[in-house]
């Protein structure tokens, strides 16, 4: 599994709990944050998802 993907799962995580906190706050510019995070989370667990598929089909 690569790193990327480990990373990009925490982001996604991280995100979804400040975006929550920024929702019951009502603090728009924290549940901005968090859904920013969750996007950039996704995207970096994206690559590492393509990182592996690359690594997995050289390996064969």
């Amino acid at each position: 599994m690569d790193s990327n993907r480990v990373a990009g799962a925490a982001k996604q995580v991280k995100g979804s709990i400040k975006e929550a906190i920024g929702k019951l706050t009502g603090n728009t510019r924290t549940e901005a944050e968090g859904a920013a995070e969750k996007v950039k989370g996704k995207a970096q667990n994206t690559a590492g998802g393509a990182k592996d598929a690359v690594r997995d089909a050289t390996d064969k």
